[in-house]
């Protein structure tokens, strides 16, 4: 069992993570996007059941905060969207995995 102490230690830990990715429609592509190269808008589309504006939303932030780096082409004359994590992004999803599993007891 935790101790008072130990409860409060673990409540500044889940305070600390980063607030940007702990939204649960960002923590799932930023989990997805850590695990490969780089992946397109339907990829993560598919993968996350997000909208097609949530996912844009979430991607627009994502952007902004300079976690994920977005590349526009055409392919056959076809748009083609693609996401990438950066080394910043990268950087404080490990910090955020770390703080949750700190805080977890993990």
């Amino acid at each position: 069992m935790r101790t008072p102490d130990r409860h409060a230690e673990d409540l500044k830990a889940l305070a600390g993570l980063d607030k940007l990715i702990h939204e649960p429609g960002r923590l799932a592509v930023v989990s997805y996007l850590s695990v490969v190269e780089e992946s397109d808008f339907l990829f993560l589309l598919d993968q996350t059941g997000l909208t097609r504006g949530n996912l844009s939303s979430h991607m627009a932030k994502l952007e902004e905060a300079g976690y994920v780096l977005v590349s526009k082409t055409f392919v056959d004359k076809t748009p083609r969207t693609t996401y990438r994590l950066t080394d910043r992004g990268r950087e404080a999803f490990n910090a955020y995995r770390k703080g949750l599993f700190e805080s977890l007891g993990v």
